[in-house]
């Protein structure tokens, strides 16, 4: 009853404000609630309480329960993180997150969180490391295609394709399967490989003949191919379909 226990904490920290107890409790609950909270603003007012309570709370503790309160700060900044417009927090995420690790904390998702958080900051080598060893707590079709994208950013592409074929023969999720397709068909249009480009786009539009990315992938290789005027028409096709699309909308531009 995390609403209880943050109200019941908050009561507490009036009358004793640097109580570590309730000070990690009131932060613990305010993270939860936010977490359930649909009100993007109100989990923003959520989440800045069990920040400022975790921070005081770590201050206040020693020992392995200030470990738990960095991991908690970790996952409180990258959850801020994740519901806003611009990515200020994601070196805070990494901050906390790797100081829970370095004081051995134990938490099987801190290494997909660093991942993750690493690769907003474009720290692609370290995202990697991470992801890696992510797979060694839990393989999932999502982690894998964020390593194959990782790759592909720092331009291993036989690595990023190596991920994206084990993804292709595994995966139910169809989100996943698209998104890992459409990369897969960017890696060879990189490579001058335009026919098995247009396999891959072609196979996305049989699932999902609304796949804006996939369209302007086929328009791009017939722009590589010379054929100016088709490409434009695919790109055109795009904007009816993604009216924000910002590469078709570029390329119409030129």
């Amino acid at each position: 009853n995390y609403q209880e226990v943050y109200d019941l904490t908050k009561k507490l920290l009036t009358e004793e404000p640097f109580h570590a107890m309730a000070l990690a409790f009131n932060g613990y609950s305010g993270f939860y609630l936010a977490v359930a909270e649909t009100d993007t603003l109100l989990a923003h007012s959520y989440l800045d309480s069990a920040v400022n309570a975790l921070r005081l709370a770590a201050l206040k503790t020693r020992g392995n329960a200030r470990s738990q309160i960095h991991y908690m700060l970790g996952k409180a900044y990258f959850y801020k993180n994740s519901l806003s417009d611009y990515h200020y927090y994601s070196d805070l995420a990494v901050k906390y997150l790797a100081l829970a690790k370095a004081e051995q904390y134990e938490a099987d998702d801190i290494p997909e969180l660093l991942g993750l958080s690493y690769a907003t900051l474009g720290m692609t080598e370290k995202s990697i490391a991470a992801f890696t060893e992510a797979l060694l707590v839990r393989e999932s079709d999502i982690l894998l295609l964020s390593i194959a994208e990782q790759y592909y950013k720092n331009s291993q592409l036989s690595a990023a394709k190596a991920y994206l074929h084990r993804i292709s023969t595994s995966t139910s999720n169809d989100i996943v399967r698209l998104k890992s397709k459409a990369l897969l068909g960017q890696i060879y249009i990189d490579e001058e490989n335009y026919d098995e480009a247009e396999a891959e786009y072609r196979s996305i539009l049989e699932i999902n003949p609304n796949y804006a990315d996939a369209v302007y992938g086929i328009g791009v290789i017939y722009e590589k191919r010379g054929e100016l005027v088709k490409a434009r028409s695919e790109w055109r096709k795009v904007l009816k379909l993604d009216v924000n699309h910002q590469g078709a909308r570029l390329r119409l531009t030129k």
